[in-house]
């Protein structure tokens, strides 16, 4: 179990919900990952880079909706610009399960 943190600490994090718009291959990332482009409707349009090769194929994840932080900052990886993290969980296999709503939220909507 990670450190202890207090609800103040929660609340600085950005949780909202999107729609994922593009997916390209990502051959210069260090391990297997899509570059993602996702609709988080009024707070614009989103790029992430993700370690989801495994289990889920480009065209699969079109139109998925997916969780993700969008308040961290910017992060650099390879050639790329990652500007939110995707949220999902490592499997028995190390494979990243991506998290999802048990139905169909408005795209921008906040975890809460």
């Amino acid at each position: 179990m990670k450190e202890l943190i207090s609800f103040d600490d929660f609340e600085k994090i950005d949780i909202r919900m999107g729609t994922i718009i593009e997916v390209n291959e990502f051959p210069k990332a260090k391990k297997p990952a899509y570059q993602l482009t996702i609709d988080f409707g009024e707070l614009g349009i989103k790029k992430s880079s993700a370690q989801i090769t495994q289990l889920y194929s480009k065209e699969s994840l079109i139109k998925r909706q997916v969780t993700a932080i969008v308040n961290f900052k910017p992060r650099q990886i390879a050639n790329f610009v990652s500007e939110v993290l995707v949220l999902g969980v490592h499997n028995e296999s190390e494979n990243v399960v991506l998290l999802k709503a048990s139905s169909s939220i408005k795209n921008g909507e906040q975890v809460s």
